[in-house]
């Protein structure tokens, strides 16, 4: 089964902002403005098919000789963590913030 993955805009749950589509043509996953994201994908980034769809905060971040900077998720309904990789466009402030939160 080929997974259709969806690039689309958002209005994000947190912060209220009108969020774009990824222009790298790449699924956006979180808001760029407060980092927070939903969890709604499940067996593929874009694939929008989780039931959860609790809110999920930045927790932290990893830097990924691969995969540059990624995002530390923790869903607030479920309590799933996740990666998701940062985006250009991403408050780079709030992702420094982040970098100096003590990990568990």
């Amino acid at each position: 089964m080929k997974i259709r993955k969806i690039n689309e805009g958002f209005t994000c749950e947190k912060c209220k902002k009108k969020v774009g589509s990824h222009k790298g043509g790449s699924c956006r996953n979180h808001c760029p403005f407060c980092l927070f994201s939903l969890h709604i994908d499940l067996n593929a980034p874009g694939d929008r098919l989780n039931e959860c769809e609790g809110l999920m905060a930045p927790i932290g971040i990893e830097i990924n000789k691969k995969k540059g900077v990624r995002l530390e998720h923790l869903c607030q309904k479920c309590g799933a963590k996740a990666f998701n990789r940062s985006a250009p466009d991403d408050n780079w402030d709030l992702i420094c913030q982040l970098s100096r939160i003590p990990r568990d």
